[in-house]
This record gives C-alpha cells, structure tokens and sequence, in this order.
C-alpha cells in the first residue's frame, strides 16, 4: 500500500459515489446533503472521488460523470450488511443521534467496519499523487485518516463530519471508542459543523484517548519523531444557494409551483415538511403538533395543508421500516378525522423527487417545518431560504440542528416540546408580511455569503494552513 502512487493531486474519499445507477445502466449525479455539496468543488478541482456505488459486487472501473473522476470501492453483500447497514446505520448512526434509538455492539459489525476502512484508505493511496491532499468524509470511514496517515505520511489528510459528533457520556457507550478517536486523529484537520460537535471530539481525546488538548488542538504523539498537532474546529456546511436560486426563479418552476397550489385546493397556507424517512427527523412529533393544531380549531384543513416528503431511507433496517409504519398510521388518523371528501389535510408522499419539483415545492410552501430531533446541518433549511426570492414565507426549526446557529432569525422550536411546537407552525401560518421579509431576509443573507463554495474554501484553506 505504502508504494502505490496516483496522479491526483485532491482527492476525495466519502462512502457513496455521487451517482446512483438506473434501470439502464445509465450512471445520474444522485440526491443528498454530501454530493449536493460537494458536486460543484469537484467540478473545479483537478480531482478523484472515491465511494461505494451502492450496490453488492465488483466496483465498475472508474468514469467520468458531471466533469468528475469517480473510482469505486466494492462491497459485497455480506459487507453491506456488516460494515453499512450494521456498523454504520446500526451502531454509530444511533449512537451519534442522541440514542433516539438504541445502538446495537456486535463484534462482527466492528470487524468489518475495519475492513473496509482500509479497502477505501488503500483505493485513496493508490490515486494520491506525493503530497496531496486527501478529504475524507462522514462517520463510516472515522479510521480512515490513520490507515492513510501510516501508509502515507506525504499527504495531507483533512476529516469532515456530517452528523453530530456525542457528549463523551454517549460516545463513552462505544467499545471501540479509542480506536475511533486515533483513527479519526491520523487527519491534520477534523471538521465538525457546530462548535458543540467539535468540543465533544476534543473531550473524547481528553477521557477516551489520554491526549492533552488546548483550545481547538490535539498534541498526538507519534513513534519516531516529535508529536503531531492536530485541529479539530467547527465548518458549518451549506449549499450552492445561487443555483437554487436561479432554479426557483425559472419559469418553469414558478408555473410548477402554482400548480401544485390548485392541485392542492389553494388553501390560504400551504405547509411543508421534507425529510428523509428516517428516526432523527421529528417527522412523528411535527404530524403530531399538526394533527393538535387542527383538533384545537386554531388552524383548519379548509385553510391549511401539509406536504410531507419522506424519501425511502435504509428500509432494510428495522427501525426505518417500523418508522414508515408509524408515520403511515398517523397520516391516516390524522386525515381520517379532519379531512373531507376532496379534501385531505396532510398530503403524504414516500418518494424523493428532482431538485426542480423540490424547488417548486419550496416556491409553494408559506412555511418549511424542519423538526429534527438531531441534526448535524439540515441542509433542507437551507434550500427552502434560498429559493423563497421574493422574501416570503416562514422557516419553523429545530434548535437541535447545525442549521439554528446559522438561521436565527427562523421559529426556533424544541420539537419534544409539542405545545411550544404548536404555537410556532401556528406563528409562522399567520405571520405577516413584513415580519416575514425580515426574517427571511436576514437568512438569505446569511446562506448566499456562506454557501458551499466558501465552506469547502474555509475547510481546505485551513488544511493547507496546518
């Protein structure tokens, strides 16, 4: 491993690909927070991205695809199951949300997960060229960084985290907690989105590691040589807002959204909830503040109408799949007690959907509902800002998402809270015009100057600064 060399100078390793496989064979740039960010830095970078495809078998051999070098990472189906759908989505996923649900330790999980980190530190090597710098994404391939850093200690080695990263009196739960945290200090530079997120690291390393920290450094260690310093600091994430901006604005998109206005009966307020499918979104606490507004009388399904878009998630996982039944459930007492015949008030849609009925959707929607119980960003926040141009509508957000610290001037809501929730969905259905433009002027503000450009700027200019 130590002998390969590439010819890239940048290289990014993340789980996925950003692309997804049709029915033809046909390889299509794929939806989600990461490639939606990282899509246009690639684009410019004389780079390689490194992931999974998806599925179980033999990776292609690398393509092109959206003006990106793409080489995958195989992963049969045994390892998806281990390594993806266990160690991944049932262990760290869980564990790093709060335990909203339980984590499950298995051994098997652990020993795979260690595998495949170094299958994806080996294919990042072998593309590397000497010194450059190498960007490794998200919780699956936290060992990544020092695998690289032992095979080769030329590269520059930054770590970025996209969920939330545990108060030590979670993260203590994990049997492998000291490996994580080494693993995770072979970068020069580790990324969290929230200060919250990066102060917990640096206790990990205090209490799981017996490192010695001051501020936002870690003195490492090493076997021959003097100790290296590592960083670990805060770099919230954000979106290509100008795109979505020009996207909202085409005319295309603006008859859309008229249209699903009449399709959904012109009510005076049109809410509006997108979502994974998945446990951390408060999707079951948001359907029930609702079905209370409208049980309480302060709003009315002949004036009020929810959307809610829940995208097929990990449904071979039984919690998500046990989730798809609850929120089912709730959809239909909800409309079955409220609604009318042509006149249902939750519009409820289990699918994902392009980027321009999404911005027709947002064009839609008087107000956004992002009521997640834990979130490293939400980057659905963001998108909805930036496609309300004309300075309308209302955001109602969660405080436990990366998204409050930057969008202040939304509702702030804590979701557990259901009365308090209440009161927001109904604040931001009746607010007025001119509060509303203030409030959504301060955000869009704030989301066109620190758009994806400027944090993918941010992160790597202080790479090259450690």
């Amino acid at each position: 491993m130590a002998e390969d060399r590439g010819d890239y100078s940048f290289v990014v390793v993340a789980n996925r690909l950003p692309v997804d496989q049709d029915e033809n064979g046909e390889w299509r740039t794929s939806p989600g927070g990461l490639v939606s960010a990282l899509a246009p830095v690639m684009a410019k970078a004389d780079g390689v991205w490194v992931g999974w495809s998806g599925g179980p078998g033999p990776a292609a051999e690398p393509f092109d695809e959206a003006g990106m070098r793409l080489v995958g990472v195989p992963l049969d189906a045994d390892e998806i199951r281990d390594y993806y759908e266990g160690f991944s989505n049932g262990t760290l996923w869980p564990l790093y949300h709060d335990v909203i649900a339980p984590p499950e330790f298995h051994r098997p999980w652990w020993e795979a997960y260690v595998r495949i980190n170094r299958r994806f530190a080996e294919m990042a090597a072998g593309q590397a060229a000497e010194g450059a710098t190498v960007w490794v994404h998200d919780y699956q391939l936290q060992l990544v960084p020092q695998m690289l850093r032992e095979a080769r200690p030329d590269l520059r080695i930054g770590w970025f985290d996209h969920i939330p990263f545990p108060g030590y009196e979670i993260f203590a739960q994990m049997p492998w907690r000291r490996q994580i945290v080494e693993g995770l200090l072979g970068a020069d530079l580790l990324g969290f989105q929230r200060q919250g997120d990066a102060t917990n690291f640096l206790r990990a390393c205090r209490r799981a590691a017996g490192l010695t920290t001051r501020g936002p450094l870690v003195r490492v260690p090493t076997q021959h040589g003097p100790e290296r310093v590592v960083r670990a600091a805060p770099f919230p994430i954000s979106i290509d807002a100008a795109s979505f901006e020009e996207l909202a604005r085409r005319d295309d998109v603006r008859a859309r959204a008229v249209e699903l206005r009449e399709a959904l009966g012109n009510p005076e307020v049109v809410l509006l909830g997108v979502d994974r499918l998945d446990y951390t979104k408060g999707i079951l606490h948001r359907l029930k503040a609702y079905g209370e507004v409208l049980a309480d009388g302060r709003l009315t399904a002949a004036e009020a109408v929810l959307v809610q878009v829940a995208s097929p998630s990990r449904e071979r996982v039984e919690q998500y799949a046990l989730l798809r039944d609850e929120v089912e459930v709730m959809v239909g007492r909800i409309n079955g007690m409220h609604g009318e015949v042509g006149n249902q008030p939750i519009h409820y849609l289990h699918q994902a959907y392009p980027r321009e009925e999404m911005a027709a959707l947002y064009l839609a929607a008087d107000v956004a509902l992002v009521t997640s119980l834990r979130d490293g960003m939400n980057l659905v926040a963001k998108e909805y800002v930036a496609c309300r141009f004309e300075e309308t509508g209302a955001l109602v957000l969660s405080e436990f998402t990366g998204a409050a610290d930057e969008l202040g001037a939304a509702f702030l809501v804590n979701p557990h809270d259901i009365e308090g929730l209440k009161e927001a969905i109904v604040r931001a259905a009746r607010v007025t015009p001119r509060e509303a433009r203030r409030r959504m002027r301060s955000m869009r503000r704030r989301v066109r100057e620190h758009d994806v450009a400027r944090w993918a700027d941010d992160f790597l200019g202080a790479l090259t600064e450690v």
